[in-house]
C-alpha cells in the first residue's frame, strides 16, 4: 500500500476570536494538517495565539509569512474589509486561501479575485461551515434525488440580539469595514445553507431598516424571494431579537423539514415531518449512520482535505461564494431602491455591485463614525 500523505501545511492571518475556532478545528486533525505559523498586526496576540496553539513560526506580516513558508492553505481570519487584499496576496504566492466570510465587501471586489483565480490558478474558498453538517448533507442528497417532491416554500430567520455596547469595536456596523449589518455579517450563513438546498434565486424583494442600533448599517432586513424553482421563501436578519435563533424551514411536496439552531446544529435540532401519505418517507432521514457532530469548521476543513486527496475541487468555491454574496448585495439594493432586483441585474457597473450599500443608504451615518 502507498505510504500515506504527510500533513498538508497550513498558517492562518489573523489571531482574533474567529481564528480560535480554526486552530482548533485543524487541532482536531492532526493526522491530516499541522499549522505551521500565524500571522498577526498585533505580535503579541500573535505570539500568545501561537503558544497556545503550538504554532512554530509567528509573524507580523503576511507577506513575510509567505515568503518563508511552503504552504498548501491559509486561513484569512482578520476584519472583512482586509479579505480581498489578503485573498488576492494568497492566490499570487500560488497557495489556496480559506477566507473567513464574507469572501469580499462587494461583487466587483468578488469579480477582480476571480480574475486573479484565472491568471494564477491558486483558488479562493470561502468558510460556510453549516453547508458540511451531516443533515445539512443529506437533505441536498434528497433533494437532488426528487424524493422529497418539488420545493414549495421555505423561511429562513437570523433572529440575534447584539447590544450598542457591541458596536463599540470600531470595525463593527460600517460599511466600509463589514460590507454591511447582519445581511452580510450574521444572517448570511443561513441563507447561504437556504441557497445551497434550493438552488439559484431569480428574483429578491427586500426591506432594510436601522431601528435601534447605533451603527452605519442596518440592523435589520426582511426578504421575499423567489427561486429559478418557483419555491417562494422569506428570510429576516435580525439584530433586534432577545430570544435568539437561527431557523430554517423547507416545506417541499411530500415533506417538511426544520431547523433550529444558534450558532450551530447536531441532529437534535433537525426535525423531518413526512407529508399524509408519504411515511416511508421518515426511514430515509432517520436512516442514516452519518457522525452525530455539530456543524463546524473542522467538517469544511476536512471536506477540503478529502476532496484534495481524491483530486477534487473543493467547496465553498469563489462562484457560490459569488451567488450568496450577490444575494446580500440584491437584498440591499430592493431595499433601498425600493424595487424588484433580479438575480444577474447587478451588473458591472451598478452602484450595488461597488459597494453594497450603493451609495443610497437612507438614513444618516452616527455621528464620529467612518465616512
Amino acid at each position: 500500500m502507498p505510504s500515506p500523505r504527510p500533513p498538508y501545511r497550513v498558517a492562518i492571518i489573523g489571531t482574533g476570536g474567529i481564528a480560535h475556532a480554526h486552530a482548533a478545528a485543524l487541532a482536531e486533525l492532526p493526522e491530516r494538517a499541522r499549522l505551521v505559523a500565524v500571522a498577526d498586526v498585533d505580535r503579541t496576540r500573535a505570539t500568545e495565539f501561537a503558544d497556545r496553539f503550538s504554532v512554530p513560526h509567528v509573524f507580523d506580516d503576511p507577506t513575510a509569512l509567505l515568503e518563508s513558508e511552503n504552504l498548501d492553505l491559509l486561513h484569512i481570519c482578520t476584519p472583512p474589509q482586509t479579505h480581498a487584499a489578503l485573498a488576492s496576496m494568497v492566490m499570487r504566492a500560488g497557495v489556496t486561501a480559506l477566507v473567513e466570510k464574507p469572501t469580499a465587501l462587494s461583487l466587483r471586489e468578488m469579480d477582480q479575485l476571480a480574475a486573479v483565480q484565472e491568471q494564477t490558478g491558486a483558488k479562493v474558498l470561502t468558510v460556510f461551515q453549516h453547508r458540511y453538517g451531516a443533515a445539512a448533507m443529506r437533505l441536498r442528497r434528497l433533494v437532488r434525488s426528487g424524493a422529497l417532491g418539488r420545493p414549495l416554500v421555505a423561511t429562513c430567520e437570523t433572529m440575534w440580539y447584539r447590544s450598542d455596547e457591541y458596536f463599540d469595536v470600531p470595525w463593527r456596523g460600517r460599511w466600509e469595514v463589514e460590507g454591511g449589518g447582519p445581511t452580510m455579517g450574521h444572517g448570511i450563513h443561513q441563507f447561504d445553507l437556504m441557497l445551497s438546498v434550493l438552488g439559484p434565486w431569480s428574483v429578491i424583494s427586500a426591506l432594510a431598516d436601522r431601528q435601534a442600533r447605533p451603527t452605519d448599517t442596518e440592523d435589520v432586513s426582511v426578504a421575499a424571494v423567489r427561486f429559478a424553482n418557483g419555491a417562494l421563501a422569506t428570510v429576516v436578519n435580525s439584530l433586534l431579537s432577545p430570544r435568539e435563533t437561527s431557523r430554517l424551514r423547507f416545506d417541499f411536496e411530500y415533506a417538511t423539514v426544520e431547523l433550529e439552531h444558534l450558532y450551530g446544529y447536531r441532529e437534535e435540532h433537525w426535525r423531518f415531518t413526512a407529508a399524509p401519505g408519504h411515511d416511508e418517507l421518515s426511514a430515509l432521514w432517520t436512516g442514516s449512520d452519518e457522525p452525530d457532530v455539530d456543524s463546524s469548521h473542522r467538517l469544511q476543513i476536512e471536506a477540503i482535505f478529502d476532496a484534495w486527496d481524491t483530486g477534487q475541487e473543493p467547496g465553498v468555491s469563489l462562484e457560490d461564494a459569488r451567488r450568496t454574496l450577490e444575494f446580500a448585495a440584491a437584498t440591499y439594493a430592493s431595499a433601498f431602491r425600493g424595487a424588484h432586483i433580479a438575480a444577474g441585474e447587478l451588473t458591472e457597473d451598478d452602484p450595488f455591485t461597488l459597494s453594497m450599500n450603493g451609495g443610497a443608504v437612507p438614513w444618516e451615518p452616527v455621528k464620529g463614525a467612518l465616512a
